[in-house]
């Protein structure tokens, strides 16, 4: 999509910000267009005032790590990512970063995602792709198990609001990948979840010291098998899923489709009944209180 379409489609002539819902929910899980259902998530999750003050500097954490176009469902898609980003604006964010390490060639990731092009409008948004090691900052993982310390990105501990913006798509390590998952394209060395350590047990070490503020699960389309990377086999439940706790939304993310032929519960996704049972999250979605809707 060109820059005056997603300019005109995100309403960048002073859109107000969204205002608070009345009521509390631990999921939104809205139906609809790419643009639409992602400003009805963030409505239903209290407008993103809740979490970006004025004068905020916000991290926004999609995945783009691969240089492949939406269609192919391995990446976030471009208008979720600009919507939450122009609202992030909207509420007074004073700059707005989209990051990701990407696995591809990043000028290629930035330009065939769709991404930068969709943000390009959006004034005080920066989309980059982060490899050099000036851009990571040690920390120690204090819970962690297999995890002593890990390099990540320095924004998230230096204060940036966080918003993890996953696309829904099977994982051929892991089963899938969402939202936890994603926190991966935080680190430095990626390779080393893969060579070094028990990747599920690593994956809930990050979610302990990388803690979003809120997640905002792309699943317009869902890539069912042939994941992380694609080609495979591309569903489109046509869903924006939002919520606080990072381990309800994969958990529900899980339900959308079935994966290389098989319907998946939560549970059996071992990175997520780790971070469940450690305290991370809820994975009952049956207990949450939950909005659906169509936008």
């Amino acid at each position: 999509m060109k820059t005056a379409a997603v300019a005109t489609a995100l309403g960048l002539t002073g859109e107000p910000s969204f205002s608070q819902a009345k009521e509390e929910y631990d999921l939104a899980v809205i139906s609809g267009e790419p643009i639409a259902a992602t400003k009805k998530a963030l409505e239903v999750m209290g407008g993103l005032s809740r979490f970006v003050k004025k004068g905020a500097r916000v991290l926004l954490k999609p995945n783009m790590s691969f240089a492949t176009p939406p269609e192919r469902a391995s990446t976030t898609h471009p208008l979720v990512v600009a919507t939450v980003a122009q609202a992030c604006i909207d509420a007074g964010a004073q700059q707005v970063l989209v990051v990701d390490h990407t696995l591809h060639r990043p000028e290629l990731c930035l330009e065939r995602t769709g991404i930068r092009e969709a943000c390009k409008p959006i004034k005080g948004c920066h989309v980059l792709s982060v490899q050099e090691r000036k851009f990571f900052k040690e920390t120690k993982v204090p819970q962690g198990k297999v995890l002593d310390r890990v390099e990540v990105v320095k924004e998230v501990l230096e204060g940036y609001v966080l918003i993890n913006l996953p696309v829904a798509k099977s994982h051929s390590t892991t089963g899938v990948s969402l939202g936890l998952k994603g926190l991966m394209g935080l680190i430095l060395d990626r390779e080393s979840f893969h060579s070094q350590y028990n990747i599920n047990e690593a994956i809930a070490d990050l979610a302990t010291v990388i803690k979003p503020h809120l997640t905002v699960l792309d699943a317009t389309r869902a890539l069912a098998s042939g994941g992380p990377g694609g080609p495979g086999d591309v569903k489109k439940p046509n869903l924006v899923i939002a919520g606080v706790d990072p381990v309800a939304v994969d958990a529900y993310g899980v339900s959308v489709v079935p994966w290389y032929g098989q319907h998946v519960k939560a549970r059996q996704v071992e990175h997520l009944l780790i971070a469940h049972k450690r305290g991370i999250g809820k994975i009952d979605i049956d207990d949450l209180k939950i909005l659906r809707e169509k936008a």
